[in-house]
């Protein structure tokens, strides 16, 4: 299949951020909206006609909101294939119907746990129906079109504007892509965090996920490309520091800062240090940090040229100059 036309969706998000006018531009579109619990009173609350998921089912929400959307009816919708016979022909034995579009993110495990909250609590935010379904509709991208940020909101209207309410394959290809990573990145945190929870020093696999943060100047040498991932959004340290002024950074300008704060770091007295291509051209502590940065540069001028300077202190007009 190439263009397939959007005729029923469903948008669960935790996320709220663009819901309503996402949910408005598809009623234009003509597009019925299925939905959950909160989203469907933002929804309505913004004039969007929304169908419960459990009146569309037939069947409550149970469990206190863990049951919503694992039921046949939803994922029949998803998961078939309009170019089998088979499966039309189940689907119409089962009087269900296609769904075409699911907008889903995810409970917010990650933010739960960087507050603080209990044992408990992180486990009722691990979210199930989900993942469950983006992991149905990115599978089933052939028909489905799939998205799971607010960020491509307004690419998926573009499209569907563009293409008289359908998508192509190549945008479903990619958001499937993308809630395909967006799932093993969820789990892994879980994963991480259950690790750390049972006191596992060595488990038996370890999974690690990275966020990018920006496309580099080059890589280690100007003919190489290269990208900053982060892990984890509260870890203090250059890759989730603000740039304040300058070009685009270098994949050494990144790997020297790094270690010259780290090495700076160490002194509780005011310290500079001045990195080269990973190794320190001078580090001195003394009085103020004015005075640190010339006994710093003084250990090797030449060497010095071109590199990172950091500082365990702020500094005045004067070290700047």
């Amino acid at each position: 299949m190439s263009d397939v036309k959007i005729r029923r969706a469903i948008l669960s998000v935790s996320e709220k951020t663009g819901i309503i006018d996402l949910g408005k531009a598809l009623t234009k579109l003509g597009i019925e909206i299925l939905s959950t619990g909160g989203t469907a009173s933002k929804l309505r609350e913004g004039g969007v006609i929304v169908t419960d998921v459990s009146d569309y089912t037939s069947a409550p929400e149970i469990l206190g909101g863990r049951v919503k959307t694992l039921h046949p009816i939803i994922h029949g919708g998803l998961l078939a294939r309009e170019n089998l016979q088979e499966d039309c022909g189940e689907l119409s034995t089962q009087n269900i119907g296609f769904i075409d579009m699911v907008v889903v993110n995810l409970y917010p495990f990650e933010k739960t746990v960087q507050e603080g909250k209990g044992f408990d609590t992180c486990i009722e935010n691990i979210d199930i129906g989900g993942p469950t379904m983006l992991r149905a509709a990115a599978k089933n991208h052939n028909r489905v079109t799939v998205i799971v940020s607010p960020k491509d909101y307004e690419e998926l209207l573009n499209e569907m504007f563009s293409n008289d309410g359908s998508t192509t394959q190549q945008f479903r290809i990619k958001m499937a892509a993308k809630a395909f990573r967006h799932t093993a990145s969820y789990d892994a945190n879980i994963s991480a965090w259950f690790t750390k929870e049972n006191g596992e020093t060595y488990p038996e696999k370890i999974n690690l996920t990275g966020s990018l943060r920006d496309i580099l100047r080059y890589g280690e040498n100007p003919h190489q490309t290269a990208a900053l991932y982060t892990v984890g959004s509260s870890t203090i340290g250059v890759p989730n520091a603000n740039q304040v002024q300058g070009k685009e950074l270098s994949f050494n300008n990144i790997n020297d800062s790094s270690a010259a704060l780290d090495l700076v770091c160490e002194f509780n007295d005011p310290c500079c240090a001045i990195v080269k291509h990973a190794n320190p051209c001078g580090v001195a502590i003394s009085q103020n940090i004015y005075k640190s940065y010339l006994a710093a540069l003084s250990c090797d001028t030449e060497s010095a040229f071109g590199g990172i300077v950091a500082f365990n202190r702020e500094i005045e007009e004067d070290v700047a100059k």
